[in-house]
């Protein structure tokens, strides 16, 4: 089969390999998969430059976790009746070396969910990371009508689908952005307002959207940028759910202030997420493909043999939407 892998850390266009692999049998409990396209992440990025000294012990890596495309085999222990069906795939490369950067994957049958029909294979690859990430910061802690949830970096990949989770479960949003069309595309979302983060009092324009009273919980796509900041408008009792801290990666807390404001603070990841989590989320997400009342945005779409490129593109950032592989 096709596919692009490395074998080597670096910058894209040095360690990426474009080329021919023994196509992968599916084990028991596993499922074949003919992917149409491979969605690409910060996090599979962060791999092929080192992030995971370890990653290439045992040989070279095919690329992401996330992808769509259809079952054409099944291994022992799953139904034959898969065979046939539209699915998107998720942690393909999470704890093994063979990912979504190929014409197949084998994986384990529950990480390949059924694709309704409404929804095309570059927004299946869309699915994994991104919404996963963002219905568990939405959801984690307990119902949220009626409650005001700050979503910063509401225009990014994670934040346009946690706008649009809480705000159609019922809950007030307040997003913050940066430029005129990143607020357009968090008021597209279903944001109640936007703020620009880079105000210096952009704490102050948040409490003046919710009325003056602080907000309930706080979805962060920048915790130790932004934590000052947030505990400035943040009730005692609330939530922080974070999934990135780039710009501080080492953040300090204080603890003592954090403490008597009684907050819980919780961190995101979708490998970690537990099993429950993961299928209720899996659950939402195909209720909401089927009603289609999720946006999705796809910004590029490339094909197997730029995916060195595709890695730039995400590294580079400076646009709205998934990057999708077409790998078909």
């Amino acid at each position: 089969m096709k596919a692009a892998w490395f074998e080597s850390f670096g910058p894209a266009q040095d360690v990426i390999v474009v080329g021919e692999q023994p196509q992968p049998t599916p084990e028991a409990g596993q499922v074949l998969v003919k992917l149409h396209t491979s969605g690409i992440n910060p996090s599979d990025v962060k791999k092929r430059a080192g992030a995971f000294p370890n990653l290439l012990d045992d040989g070279l890596v095919i690329q992401n976790s996330d992808g769509a495309g259809v079952i054409t085999a099944v291994g022992e222990g799953v139904s034959d009746s898969r065979i046939g069906e539209r699915v998107w795939v998720y942690q393909a490369q999470y704890g093994r070396r063979l990912g979504t950067t190929a014409e197949y994957v084998a994986v384990d049958s529950e990480r390949a969910p059924l694709l309704p029909d409404a929804a095309s294979f570059a927004e299946g690859a869309c699915l994994g990371i991104p919404v996963m990430t963002a219905h568990r910061c939405v959801f984690a802690d307990g119902d949220v009508a009626g409650t005001t949830i700050l979503v910063t970096g509401g225009a990014g990949r994670v934040g346009h689908y946690a706008i649009q989770w809480a705000s159609q479960a019922g809950a007030k949003v307040i997003a913050t952005a940066s430029t005129e069309a990143d607020a357009d595309a968090c008021r597209s979302a279903g944001a109640d307002a936007v703020v620009n983060h880079r105000d210096d009092d952009w704490s102050a324009q948040v409490l003046a959207a919710n009325d003056g009273q602080p907000v309930d919980r706080v979805i962060d796509v920048e915790f130790g940028a932004n934590l000052e900041a947030v505990l400035d408008m943040i009730r005692i009792g609330g939530t922080i759910a974070t999934y990135s801290s780039t710009v501080v990666p080492q953040p300090q807390l204080p603890f003592l202030r954090m403490m008597f404001m009684d907050l819980t603070l919780r961190m995101v990841i979708v490998y970690a997420m537990p099993e429950d989590a993961k299928q209720h989320a899996i659950r939402d997400i195909h209720a909401a493909l089927e009603a289609g009342t999720l946006q999705h945005r796809v910004a590029h779409e490339l094909p197997l043999a730029e995916t060195a490129r595709a890695n730039e593109l995400i590294e580079q950032g400076g646009f709205r939407g998934c990057v999708v592989i077409n790998t078909a």
